[in-house]
């Protein structure tokens, strides 16, 4: 019983400190928590790198990095600061504006990473809006909304998804098929509930803060939009292991004559991959010690069962937006692994709960900071206000998409 309690003692402290984003006293943010707890686990015997105990799963780890440098590609060769150039200068209404936002997040981030999507393209259409004497707050709003429901789309379009997708070994054509309604609604209910929230309220003359923007480069783009290409055709249409073959496409985009090596690995998100291992060496250890049966007994007692879609979809969004959804995703699948399509319910409800608060997703802490740097007021209370109705829309259409399993 001593050796469990000490996992649970450091788990405990762990997903606290995932709640609360610090430990008192201790300058440490969410992944140096999750780290230390690894460290913890290791040094102590209670965790092993050795004969598969680790709990790491490899294949999303490859999966994730390999479209970390697909990403790296397109952000280093300016296509994202491009497509948010064209956007800001396309002539029409705000309303019209709106939509292309909402049409090209979504879009983009159903095949690239949603939290590179967003960095890149926040600060170029603030600028741009700015210059044409909009209030960015709407088009960050939807910037932000759009990027997750967007990745909700495929198993490639954020980590939690990759994840799932590797952990339950989901098709990648059948989880689309399942993903495509509900991600479609979503994007018209924002589209809706921001031109009603903010009607009257799309002009707002600021002064535009201008800063150097990343050249578009035709080519790199070019190499990476083809490489992408044949993965998404790779995985829809073979068997390869989809870990390898991103690994073989990451492979392919660092052989470069004019693009260094350092500069596309620079802009892997380490701190994110040190997450997933820190992650999966606290959860492969907290289950080892039975502290999954506990969980499921808990929940049994208190007549909460995980194979309702209704009440997994409602355990996913309170639990990703305490953690946030990558944390989250990791505790409850040893959970429903067991459940039939309780991955596709996993992958969808997951990514929609993103975007109930601001803490839910990285991609709207990503936004929001950017907004900020720009002078334009993005706190909880402004995110809310969309977020809150357009999550429940969101779920409610994944719900009712159930029914066509």
């Amino acid at each position: 019983m001593g050796n469990s309690s000490f996992v649970y003692v450091v788990f405990i402290l762990v997903y606290l400190g995932m709640i609360f984003g610090r430990l008192p006293r201790l300058a440490l943010d969410r992944t140096g928590i999750v780290v230390l707890g690894a460290i913890a686990l290791l040094a102590s015997g209670h965790a092993s790198l050795e004969g598969g105990r680790s709990g790491i799963d490899v294949s999303t780890i490859l999966l994730l990095f390999g479209f970390m440098v697909i990403s790296a590609q397109f952000r280093l060769g300016g296509f994202y600061s491009e497509v948010s150039r064209r956007i800001a200068g396309l002539p029409g209404s705000p309303a019209a504006l709106l939509g292309a936002v909402i049409i090209v997040s979504g879009g983009l981030s159903a095949l690239l990473t949603n939290d590179v999507v967003c960095l890149a393209m926040t600060p170029v259409l603030g600028r741009g809006c700015i210059r044409r004497g909009l209030n960015p707050l709407p088009f960050f709003l939807a910037l932000a909304c759009a990027a997750n429901i967007g990745s909700a789309l495929t198993l490639i379009g954020n980590p939690q998804n990759m994840l799932i997708g590797q952990y339950l070994g989901l098709s990648f054509s059948g989880y689309m098929v399942f993903a495509a309604l509900p991600s479609v609604l979503s994007l018209l209910f924002l589209q809706g509930i921001i031109l009603a929230l903010f009607r009257g309220k799309f002009h707002c003359p600021m002064d535009v803060q201008e800063e150097p923007e990343r050249p578009f480069d035709p080519w790199q783009t070019a190499k990476g939009g083809i490489v992408l290409g044949t993965v998404v055709l790779l995985f829809l249409f073979t068997s390869l292991p989809r870990d390898l073959v991103a690994l073989g496409a990451a492979g392919v985009l660092l052989l470069s004559r004019t693009m260094a090596s350092r500069r596309t690995l620079d802009t892997v998100d380490w701190q994110l991959l040190a997450l997933f291992l820190g992650l999966f060496v606290v959860n492969g250890a907290f289950e080892a010690a039975g502290g999954l049966d506990m969980m499921k007994d808990g929940l049994s007692r208190i007549g909460v069962s995980l194979a309702s879609p209704s009440r997994l979809y409602g355990v996913t969004t309170v639990l990703s937006n305490l953690v946030s959804n990558v944390p989250a995703v990791m505790l409850l699948l040893p959970l429903v692994r067991d459940v039939p399509e309780a991955g596709y319910i996993l992958a969808v409800s997951s990514t929609f709960a993103g975007n109930l608060l601001i803490v839910g997703s990285i991609a709207n802490i990503i936004v929001a900071g950017e907004a900020e740097r720009l002078g334009i007021p993005f706190g909880w209370k402004e995110h809310a206000r969309v977020g809150v109705p357009v999550t429940l829309a969101s779920l409610a259409a994944g719900l009712a998409c159930m029914a066509f399993i």
